[in-house]
């Protein structure tokens, strides 16, 4: 990593880090990194999540529109910014499914469990797991 290039510049690369550290934060403090509101959420008892994820679409929308403009690579990876196209197909049905279903039995998406387990979750490892498990098999199943 060169100090000269803008784009991985420990600057930026702190940024960066800075914006997952605020991301967890946020999850902790609006409580979603918490399994039970989570499932309140898709109960319909607790519509808190719904605004928790409208403001986070809202500031994610507003950063890829700068991001994109103002880099013409992304800072970790240094790869271009392009529209990745993906067909809509039985696959992104069926994974769908079945990542809903997980989010609904364990109460917590990918990005929370990580926080989850930052506010002191423990047993989210076995969601943790359940999710590395899964990615493995279907790594394995798809390769074949």
């Amino acid at each position: 990593m060169s100090s000269r290039d803008p784009e991985r510049s420990p600057a930026l690369l702190a940024a960066v880090f800075a914006g997952g550290l605020l991301f967890g934060l946020g999850l902790a403090v609006s409580g979603m990194a918490r399994p039970e509101v989570v499932l309140d959420f898709l109960q319909f008892e607790d519509f808190g999540l719904l605004f928790v994820m409208g403001g986070a679409a809202g500031v994610t929308l507003v950063t890829f529109a700068v991001a994109t403009r103002a880099l013409d690579r992304a800072p970790l990876t240094s790869r271009a910014y392009t529209r990745r196209l993906k067909s809509f197909d039985r696959n992104v049905v069926i994974g769908g499914v079945v990542f809903g279903v997980g989010w609904g039995i364990s109460g917590i998406c990918p990005g929370a469990a990580y926080a989850s387990l930052g506010i002191g979750n423990l047993p989210i490892l076995w969601g943790l797991i359940g999710m590395f498990a899964g990615a493995y098999v279907h790594g394995v199943w798809r390769s074949t």
